[in-house]
């Protein structure tokens, strides 16, 4: 079968440097699992690497073109391929609550949309590695006090040790994408409860964020806070100068002052 063209639409990139597929593929450490999601596998470079691993490997695929494919080619993915979009995909109609890694050179136009998704799978997911527009990848990874730390890098580091891997030179990829990109990895924290509420966790930091330049006691204005609680000096903040752990306690102030997740 000829090879399958890469559709802008779907954000598709294919890489073509066989090395760092399989550095990829190696960035998993296939403890805790014993099943792996490629998400957006294309041609296969990655999958065949995680075809030789001890583990299950599926493959979710939302491009039929790419499905017919790989259905050709590797005859190991035998019922083994989601022809689905996984932002929209139930996955326990494969996993049923089993434990599962995921990994995947990533379409860069929901690249944040498939984070914030294994977000809500969190507990079924103990890894998470991945190609990146670089941007996003550090984004992901980076600390308090940066103008990239946002939303997605404190709602992945409430729950995930993140670390930036390395960068990708556009020229390995067909098409080449005009940005760099980059590899990351998740490692599911060994308690990753946290000690408040989730869902207002969740709502102050994409509420603080959503006007990241006003400090805390205006951006979060609509919570309706006490005159008393707004006159804490956490509230003379930015969100971007909290860490994790402060919006931890923020939360738990807030928790304490009477608003309801």
């Amino acid at each position: 079968m000829e090879k399958v063209k890469a559709k802008k639409h779907l954000g598709q990139h294919f890489l073509k440097d066989e090395s760092i597929a399989k550095a990829i593929a190696d960035t998993l450490s296939l403890k805790g699992y014993d099943e792996v999601l490629e998400i957006g596998p294309g041609m296969g470079v990655l999958t065949k690497y995680l075809l030789d691993k001890e583990v299950t490997t599926r493959v979710i695929e939302i491009d039929t073109e790419s499905v017919a494919y790989l259905d050709a080619n590797y005859p190991k993915l035998k019922d083994k391929i989601i022809s689905e979009d996984f932002l929209k995909y139930n996955i326990n109609q494969i996993y049923e609550n089993k434990q599962f890694a995921i990994i995947g050179n990533f379409p860069y136009n929901i690249s944040s949309q498939i984070v914030f998704r294994t977000l809500e799978f969190r507990d079924q997911i103990p890894e998470f590695s991945g190609m990146f527009q670089k941007e996003v990848a550090e984004r992901i990874c980076e600390k308090k006090g940066s103008k990239t730390y946002g939303i997605l890098s404190v709602l992945a580091q409430a729950f995930y040790d993140t670390e930036y891997l390395f960068t990708v030179d556009e020229n390995v990829f067909i098409p080449p994408p005009k940005v760099k990109s980059g590899v990351m990895k998740m490692t599911r924290k060994e308690d990753y409860s946290l000690p408040c509420g989730e869902k207002l966790f969740f709502t102050i930091v994409k509420t603080a964020f959503q006007q990241r330049r006003k400090t805390l006691r205006n951006s979060l204005k609509t919570l309706n806070l006490s005159d008393n609680l707004r006159e804490d000096t956490i509230f003379d903040l930015r969100p971007e100068q909290l860490s994790v752990d402060e919006f931890i306690v923020l939360t738990q102030k807030i928790e304490a002052d009477g608003v309801q997740s």
